[in-house]
This record gives structure tokens, C-alpha cells and sequence, in this order.
């Protein structure tokens, strides 16, 4: 069987960002925690006329754009998203046709009419299911070609434990045979379990109590029934159901238990793919991939791991030299900053929480700018990295992880000098920690910069039952 894996890459990120220092004055949090313990600088903010569906198709129009793509050849497109606009018309669908219609001047009217198209949903780990996925199309169908975009909106209650993880942007990658950047192995460690660590449910109110609600904290002097009657003609209110859903985008989590769900499922995955392939993790890999709810997050994930490993090598001896014997109730927590495990972590961890670091949580596509983050880092430094093994641990809440690997290939430099990931980084804007909360609350309508999105959606008509609409720059 031919090589499958991806051919190119490329990434849309909001052209606005809060600093970590500003959100931790305004928080009184302590910055050189967020900073030196969780990697923390800066978080990603979309601006009013931004979503995720518009971040999927920047992110897809500069796929095709940058490589020469004939939207024909393209048989299926699949999003990874848990950040829908829809629950039941997939977000792919809005991207997909606002390119659809940015290309028809070159390529025709309705260029992916004949592309297959959805989106797939579990948590933070969509876009590994989307790739896994695609990857199995394209081995069905030789001499297919297949894209697979990620894109979210990481958004938390202000004020709250997840607030200065935030971030936003999207993925997308050619998936092809014969791959110019990485090749992927079709093994893969999986492990399922369900468990309620984040989730975003649909939150239920009482009509009647919101109304008592109303009328006690406006204090109006007006029955129940006379404010009901008043409000018989709106289309909000006047329904037969006794029920307001509502559905928020800022999620219900237990940040503690989601990291123990993440290593359980992790370690369950490591066996399952030791099962189809014995691999020596840790040693064989020259790059660790992860999914980064934080840029620090996985080098914290790993460092058990790394700690056994260890302990099976001639180079504990070195550790136990450096930091003393096993026995000391501080071991552990001394390891982690001891130099064995720093340089560990700088040769194969590092590179891809660069990126994170300035951008924050991505979800779904956080694991796959963290490979970008990393392709970026060594083709910056000029190293030759083609041959080298990439390890991949996905994981996604609710709960799922997902263990498979790659090989570098030969012109994965040629594929990525365009990229230019932390050049573009350096050019976008600040913004005021209350410019913030006001985009975060929905209070600021008009755009903050004229950045260089190709797509943004436009304000919704009146009465548009929530259909959003797109525009061309």
C-alpha cells in the first residue's frame, strides 16, 4: 500500500490577541504561573464579524490557493469542529460554500457540488477522527484527494478557571497518497470512555420563572398575567412549550478531572497501540505531538511516562546523581525540573507548544497547529528533520485519546517555508482587557481591524431564525 498522510497545511488565526499580562492584572491572577508553569503569553481573540465557520474557509482558501488545488479534484471534506453554529446543518457547509463561491471565477459555479461534506463532533479530538477517517476514504479510492479542516472557538466564563485558556483559529491539510510533509501510519491506539469532564449541554429554563424573574429585578408594578398578555405577540415568548433551551458556547468543566480522564484514556490508548505495534515511545519518537488545552499541558501529561522509562535506562543513575535517591518525598516533583527531563523536553516536546503558547487552546485544531508549531520551529532553525518519527496523543472530552504516528518526509520543507506561522504571529493587534470583555459579551458590533481575512459573516437579518450569512472581503 502507498504512503497516505499530509501533503500540505495551512492555518487562519484572529488577527487580535489579549496578553496573558494584561488578562492576570485585570484577574488578579499570577502571571509568572500562567507563564513559566503553563506556557501561557497570549490568547487569540475572534473579532465581531468572526466565527469558527469563517476561520475553516480562510484557512481552506489559503489551502487551495497556496498549492494550486483544483476545488474537482477534491472528493470529501471533513470538519472537526465542536464549536457548530448548527445542530443540525453541518459548519463545513458555510465554509465550504463561501470558497465554493470565491473560486467560481476560475473554476466554475458550484466547484464541490460533487464533494462529500460534514462535520465531525467529539470534543477536542473531532479532527483526529476526521483524519483517521479520511485516511481510510483514501485508501479505498486510490488517487483521491481529501481535506480535512479543524477550527473552534475556545471561549469560558469570564472570571472563571478555563478564562486564560482561550483561544481560536483553524486547520486545514491536504490529505493525499504520497505525502510531501508526513506520512501516517495506519495504527492506532484508541481508548473510549464516557465521562462528563466538559461538555456544553443545552441548558433548560422555566418561562414563567424567567418572567417572575423579570418582573422582580426590573420592579414593576404589573401581574404576571398582564406582562404574559403584553408579550403575547412576540416570537420569543409566545410558543405553547414552558421551556427556554438555551446553548452557550462557554462550556460546564472540571479542569482536574479532564486531566485525569486525558492521562487514563492516554495510557489506555499507549496499550492498544502496543498491541497492533510494539514501539518504544518515548525513545524512538524524535517529536511528541499533542492536543494542548494549555502549551505546557503536555509535557505534563508525559512526564510519568517518561519517569518509568527512566527507570528501566542507564541514565537514572545520572537522574538520582542529579536531584537524590527515589526515596525523597520530593522525587517526583524534582525530576520534572531536573535537567534530564528539560532536555527532554526542549529536543521533542518544545517545538510544538510554541505556537500554543500565543494563540491558546484551539481545540480541535490545537493538535494540529502543534505539529505546525513544531514543522515551523525546525524549518526556522534549519534542521533536517526528514525520516524522523512524529507520536501523535489526541484527546478529546467526553472522553476519547487517540495514539498514532508519523514519518517526515523528504519535502516537508518545501511544503512549509510559506507558512510563515510565528512571522504572522508578531503582526497582529493587542487589544484592551475591556475591548476584550466586550467582544467576549457580544457588546462590540463593528470589526476592530481591516486584518487580512478573506471571509467574515455579516450581522444577522432581522427575523433570520439564526441562518448566518457570509461575505468576500
Amino acid at each position: 500500500m502507498s504512503k497516505i498522510g499530509i501533503d500540505a497545511i495551512s492555518f487562519y488565526v484572529p488577527s487580535i490577541y489579549l496578553s496573558i499580562e494584561e488578562l492576570s492584572k485585570n484577574r488578579n491572577l499570577n502571571y509568572e504561573k500562567l507563564r513559566n508553569g503553563l506556557g501561557l503569553e497570549k490568547m487569540a481573540i475572534a473579532d465581531s464579524n468572526e466565527d469558527p465557520s469563517s476561520f475553516a474557509a480562510n484557512a481552506l482558501i489559503d489551502l487551495f490557493e497556496k498549492n494550486g488545488l483544483n476545488p474537482l479534484d477534491i472528493g470529501r471534506i471533513y470538519m472537526g469542529t465542536e464549536s457548530a453554529l448548527d445542530a443540525s446543518k453541518p459548519s463545513s457547509t458555510y465554509a465550504t460554500d463561501i470558497v465554493e463561491k470565491s473560486l467560481a471565477k476560475k473554476f466554475g459555479e458550484r466547484s464541490l457540488k460533487n464533494c462529500d461534506i460534514t462535520d465531525m463532533t467529539f470534543a477536542c479530538i473531532g479532527g483526529v477522527d476526521a483524519l483517521q477517517n479520511t485516511m481510510d476514504w483514501i485508501s479505498r479510492n486510490p488517487g483521491k484527494k481529501a481535506i480535512v479542516v479543524t477550527s473552534d472557538l475556545s471561549k469560558y466564563e469570564l472570571n472563571s478557571t478555563g478564562e486564560y485558556t482561550q483561544g481560536a483559529g483553524a486547520i486545514a491539510m491536504l490529505i493525499s497518497e504520497n505525502p510531501s510533509i508526513i506520512s501516517i501510519d495506519n495504527h492506532w491506539g484508541i481508548a473510549t470512555k464516557s465521562e462528563n469532564d466538559f461538555f456544553k449541554p443545552r441548558r433548560t429554563f422555566n418561562k414563567k420563572s424567567l418572567i417572575k424573574e423579570i418582573i422582580a429585578k426590573l420592579k414593576l408594578n404589573i401581574s404576571e398575567e398582564d406582562f404574559e398578555n403584553n408579550l403575547s405577540n412576540s416570537e420569543f415568548w409566545n410558543n405553547d412549550s414552558e421551556i427556554i433551551e438555551v446553548f452557550k458556547d462557554e462550556p460546564i468543566f472540571n479542569g482536574q478531572f479532564s486531566n485525569s480522564c486525558y492521562i487514563n484514556r492516554m495510557q489506555e490508548a499507549f496499550t492498544h497501540f502496543q498491541e497492533q505495534k510494539k514501539t518504544d515511545f518515548l525513545n524512538n519518537w524524535n517529536h511528541l505531538i499533542f492536543h494542548l488545552p494549555y502549551a505546557f499541558h503536555g509535557r505534563r501529561m508525559i512526564f510519568n511516562n517518561w519517569l518509568e522509562w527512566m527507570k528501566n535506562d542507564k541514565k537514572y543513575e545520572d537522574l538520582t546523581k542529579e536531584i537524590g535517591p527515589e526515596k525523597d518525598p520530593e522525587f517526583n516533583k524534582k525530576s520534572y525540573k531536573s535537567s534530564l527531563y528539560k532536555d527532554y523536553v526542549a529536543n521533542k516536546v518544545l517545538p510544538g507548544e510554541k505556537a500554543s503558547s500565543s494563540i491558546g487552546n484551539m481545540y480541535s485544531a490545537s493538535i494540529f497547529m502543534s505539529l505546525l508549531s513544531m514543522l515551523n520551529f525546525h524549518f526556522k532553525n534549519k534542521n533536517q528533520i526528514a525520516g524522523e518519527k512524529v507520536g501523535f496523543i489526541g484527546y478529546g472530552s467526553g472522553s476519547k485519546a487517540k495514539i498514532f504516528q508519523g514519518i517526515i518526509q523528504d519535502k516537508w520543507a518545501d511544503k512549509i517555508k510559506t507558512s510563515k506561522l510565528f512571522e504572522f504571529l508578531k503582526t497582529r493587534k493587542e487589544i484592551s482587557f475591556s475591548m476584550y470583555e466586550r467582544l467576549h459579551q457580544n457588546k462590540e458590533v463593528s470589526p476592530l481591524t481591516n486584518h487580512s481575512a478573506r471571509f467574515s459573516h455579516t450581522d444577522q437579518e432581522p427575523n433570520s431564525k439564526g441562518y448566518r450569512y457570509y461575505k468576500i472581503q
